[in-house]
């Protein structure tokens, strides 16, 4: 099922769309926009539902007054999860997993935006994201130690350790300390630090939006196929995937563009 970007209203985050750019804000700023049941499933819905609507090109998150995401609330969530049978904790567990699996399977690049804290399931939606900008001030932790969980969230154990490597995931989801942001730029958490990060993060979404979109969609799709393979099968693929990008009209039109020694401009098809 698509969605209209033009009129969409989410009840638990606000939503904006323009030049192909799709920005979802968590927006409790009071409570450091903290997840609760609802909203969860909400954005995995919107995520699922990008899949299906090639208007939107790019997607920012971010959040409201100065900070990213908080996690899971402590009151409308973690509480209610110390009363849930096996079955009610299973079914939220998955619900979780599947918002990540919504955001890794949509084909739209999606950009994190972040400032402040960002912590618990904050961490797993910046780390899930296909690109990362902080501010200087933006702290990360996967801090489920701290309230008697495993690292083992949100497919962190698979992720993270792709992104800083097996023995700096390991440091965060054992201690679930801070990382700070010079830190996480250094480890290649960060794509980039950014004094103005939103504007930033929208800026380099509409570049990625001017561009080949359909090309993207395959790079992303491929830079997840490909975890699981070994090189000789990851070749294959990506030879189908090139020849398939061949017989697009952006590849004619940068084709001719080039030869014109003009720039090319994508349409996305």
């Amino acid at each position: 099922m698509s969605l209209d970007p033009t009129t969409l209203e989410p009840e638990h985050f606000l939503w904006a769309f323009a030049d192909g750019v799709a920005t979802i804000t968590l927006n409790r700023p009071e409570r450091k926009n903290p997840l609760t049941f609802d909203s969860y499933a909400e954005l995995r819905d919107t995520f699922r539902a990008l899949a299906t609507t090639p208007t939107v090109k790019v997607v920012v998150i971010t959040g409201a007054g100065g900070n990213f995401c908080s996690g899971g609330d402590v009151h409308e969530i973690i509480g209610p999860l110390t009363k849930m049978d096996e079955q009610g904790l299973l079914d939220f567990t998955r619900m979780t997993g599947d918002l990540v699996r919504a955001m890794r399977a949509c084909p739209q690049p999606i950009i994190a935006a972040v400032e402040g804290v960002c912590a618990g399931a904050g961490a797993i939606l910046a780390m899930a994201s296909d690109l990362r900008l902080a501010a200087p001030t933006a702290k990360t932790a996967f801090l489920f130690t701290r309230v008697g969980l495993s690292g083992a969230d949100m497919g962190a154990c698979a992720i993270l350790p792709r992104i800083v490597g097996h023995g700096r995931a390991a440091e965060l989801l054992f201690t679930g300390r801070n990382m700070s942001a010079e830190e996480g730029a250094t480890w290649g958490f960060w794509n980039r630090l950014s004094t103005d990060v939103l504007v930033d993060a929208q800026a380099l979404a509409r570049d990625l939006a001017s561009g080949p979109t359909l090309a993207h969609f395959m790079t992303k799709r491929q830079l997840d196929a490909e975890w699981h393979v070994p090189i000789e099968t990851a070749l294959d693929m990506e030879a189908e995937a090139q020849a398939e990008c061949m017989q697009t009209e952006d590849f004619q039109r940068a084709y001719e563009a080039f030869a014109a020694k003009r720039t090319p401009e994508f349409h996305g098809d």
